[in-house]
């Protein structure tokens, strides 16, 4: 178990965001949602900038999911516009710090412009390796599987889906490691599925806006006091024996 912790704690944490909380975070401040996106791009900005020192180093933010598409249009274009801006604006900034960016999800329903940007981020950035930041752009983790499963011949093994999934969606990242979620909700919301199955969790109410480096330090030391088995039991433990008799047995 420890060994397991230690080659984790080495090779760098994982840990993925859910920023939830943004809308609430301007209504209860009287102010309009995409004041609340706004405020959230500078969390982001806060994040990606202390996480290398507090052991990060892949970084996975939910930023627009499949299913925002149902929100009103003028959010939603006012979200892209902020993704846009955010990686207009920082590009030279994730460039000479070592972050490297990159966009999962969809890439067909965005539009061009911020494809666009993406792709020259994506770009200027791809030798750097201190932060790997991914964007969870038009994404559903039930989509990234079934596109994974889809070209797969119908004879599969079970083993060789499981192989084609983990080279799909954990290759080159490995699992996650520490799963956030601000706002207070306590859901996944199609976020990482195959990825998070050994991922800890650490729910908080505080709004994504109000996300500091501190709260990340804590989330994260928490999540080094855990006791990460992955399925298996405590060395310590691992072969008690029970007298009956003149048995013993194993329990």
């Amino acid at each position: 178990m420890r060994n397991n912790f230690a080659v984790q704690s080495e090779s760098g944490l994982h840990v993925a965001i859910i920023m939830d909380g943004n809308g609430r975070w301007a209504t209860q401040r009287g102010l309009p949602r995409a004041a609340g996106h706004r405020a959230g791009v500078a969390a982001v900005r806060r994040t990606v900038e202390h996480a290398p020192d507090f052991g990060v180093r892949r970084l996975t933010v939910y930023a627009f999911s499949a299913d925002n598409w149902r929100r009103p249009s003028a959010e939603v274009q006012s979200i892209f516009w902020l993704i846009r801006a955010y990686l207009r604006i920082e590009c030279e900034r994730l460039r000479s710090a070592g972050v490297r960016l990159e966009a999962i999800g969809r890439r067909d329903r965005i539009p061009k412009g911020l494809l666009s940007e993406i792709e020259r981020v994506e770009s200027i950035t791809a030798a750097n390796r201190k932060l790997e930041l991914r964007v969870a752009v038009d994404y559903s983790s039930r989509d990234a599987i079934a596109r994974a499963c889809a070209g797969l011949p119908e004879s599969a093994s079970p083993k060789h889906v499981r192989a084609a999934l983990d080279a799909s969606l954990s290759a080159g990242h490995g699992d996650v490691d520490l799963l956030i979620r601000t706002g207070g909700e306590k859901r996944l919301s199609d976020f990482l599925l195959w990825e998070s199955a050994y991922a800890e969790f650490h729910f908080t109410p505080c709004m994504w806006p109000d996300f500091q480096p501190a709260d990340l330090d804590a989330a994260i030391n928490a999540f080094r006091a855990r006791e990460r088995r992955f399925g298996s039991v405590p060395a310590i433990a691992s072969v008690p024996a029970l007298q009956i008799g003149g048995t013993r047995w194993l329990r």
